[in-house]
């Protein structure tokens, strides 16, 4: 570990130097600075759009910056491929892990290397030992044989981490490292993570996931508009610090729910719904204008639940009410006629048409509402329902014109909401509704949908973010083994509660 001569410290094995970085007029970075000592992790925080992702492609070679530097182990590059960042011992890991699904755990973890050292040819034999040696270093039980596509979220996590050490990562950049994990593989991550820094391997943690910002970080760095804001030690930090710092004003995190009204009529009602090897025997009922939380590991059954009441899996047996009218969901028309809506947990892939603008988006679904008596669409109605809704929710973008495709996370986000919100649901069941969305945005999403609740609206809340659970739903179903096991309400919807009985 290098030391500096004067006072002992370790000298940086990373320091971007003024970054500057423009898009078309626009400024991403304008001027940022930071280090990173060997060991050390580092959290790089910020809301959408402030600039993260910019930085981690410059430093990564991807994108080449106006002005600044970038020093890696004292040698400073005025700009970097993605070779020297590679040669430098920068690695990153992208949400998606850019792994190979039809290549093995071993082949993966390797064949980026054969690549970089120029192999004219690559045989899958020679990659078990190299691989086979980095997981036992490690202490992994990664099936090395095991084809990537049938891995588990965590295991691919894992081997994008032994990717990186193949080529002697001394930096590793993780971008949400943490967003599909339970909280059990999270504790698991972070093991890795403190075994390889103990190493002297210093990593760049980027999460909207405060709380582990805070469980695993040495210093923080929050971005906000392209410059720095501040870089502290995380011990030094709260959650609502870190918020107030992201987005300059004071956050509202705390518990909020309307009162509901006595003895009322539910707009949903679900008995002894089943569909075998996903869930059996659920009932619940959703009061109009009541927020409810569905929880559970991953693998609970919970998001078979909502997909089943919205028609993708049909449950078998059982049945449905939605405004006391029994209705059988035997199709995804089924459920959108009886009023239910569904925001699924991919929205870039199931819930969004990426190359099409925010408009048609909005009024994707709803066009049979947007009609005249001769059955022609009501285009002024149409524009009115699409600007009403892109200025309701706030989207940030230029106009309604914009692609999806350039949108942040949260913004994303919120053109699923209004895509359901122009169909003016009964039920709108949300499936991790702010994963992936920074702490702004996932405050006004909140907010949004205690408005909604508020106008009648029955929503449920499908999400293991304990704290989002406890800001907005009256009540929390706990989903194990594809069974409602538990219910939380009034003083019993905390967050130690709510952990508790999902990890029971």
């Amino acid at each position: 570990m290098t030391t500096t001569a004067l006072s002992g410290t370790p000298a940086p094995v990373l320091e971007v130097r003024d970054i500057v970085k423009s898009f078309g007029g626009v400024t991403a970075l304008g001027g940022v600075s930071l280090n990173l000592l060997p060991g050390e992790v580092l959290c790089l925080a910020g809301e959408n759009g402030c600039g993260k992702s910019t930085l981690i492609k410059i430093i990564s070679g991807a994108e080449k910056p106006d002005s600044g530097a970038i020093v890696v182990d004292g040698e400073t590059f005025t700009s970097m491929d993605t070779t020297d960042a590679i040669k430098s011992g920068v690695q990153v890991i992208y949400q998606d892990f850019s792994l190979f699904p039809n290549l093995t755990v071993a082949e993966n973890i390797v064949f980026t290397s054969a690549v970089g050292s120029r192999q004219r040819l690559f045989n899958p034999r020679d990659s078990r030992p190299a691989a086979q040696q980095i997981v036992a270093d490690l202490g992994l039980a990664l099936d090395l044989d095991a084809d990537v596509e049938t891995l588990s979220v965590a295991d691919k996590q894992l081997t994008a981490i032994c990717r990186s050490l193949v080529h002697e990562a001394r930096v590793i950049i993780m971008d949400e490292p943490t967003t599909a994990l339970t909280q059990t593989e999270v504790e698991r991550l972070f093991a890795i993570v403190e075994r390889l820094r103990s190493r002297g391997v210093a990593f760049i943690f980027v999460s909207h996931k405060l709380d582990e910002v805070l469980a695993i970080s040495d210093r923080v760095t929050i971005l906000r508009s392209g410059k720095n804001v501040i870089t502290s030690p995380a011990g030094d930090l709260d959650l609502r610090t870190i918020a107030q710092h992201m987005t300059g004003q004071v956050i509202d995190d705390s518990r909020r729910v309307s009162e509901l009204v006595p003895d009322a009529a539910p707009v949903l009602e679900v008995e002894h719904l089943t569909l075998p090897g996903a869930f059996r025997d659920v009932s619940f009922t959703l009061g109009r204008g009541e927020i409810l939380g569905l929880t559970g590991l991953l693998g609970s059954g919970r998001t078979e639940i909502a997909e089943s009441l919205f028609g993708v899996h049909p449950y078998e047996s059982g049945s449905v009410k939605v405004d006391g009218v029994p209705t059988r969901l035997r199709s995804i028309d089924d459920a959108i006629a009886a009023g239910i809506g569904y925001v699924p947990e991919d929205r870039l892939t199931q819930g969004l048409f990426l190359e099409k603008s925010i408009a048609d988006n909005i009024i994707a679904s709803s066009t049979d509402r947007h009609r005249t008596r001769w059955l022609t669409l009501d285009k002024p109605a149409i524009h009115k329902t699409i600007d009403g809704l892109f200025r309701r929710l706030r989207v940030k973008a230029p106009n309604v014109q914009a692609p999806v495709r350039s949108l942040s996370g949260g913004n994303a986000q919120r053109v699923v909401l209004a895509k359901w919100l122009a169909r003016r649901p009964k039920v709108l069941m949300l499936n991790g509704p702010t994963v992936g969305v920074d702490v702004g945005s996932k405050s006004e999403i909140l907010d949004i949908l205690r408005a909604q609740a508020a106008d009648g609206m029955g929503v449920i809340v499908i999400s293991d973010d304990a704290p989002e659970l406890v800001a907005c739903c009256h009540r929390v179903l706990v989903v194990r083994h594809g069974r409602v096991v538990d219910v939380l309400e009034g003083d019993d919807v905390d967050v130690e509660s709510i952990r508790k009985k999902v990890a029971a």
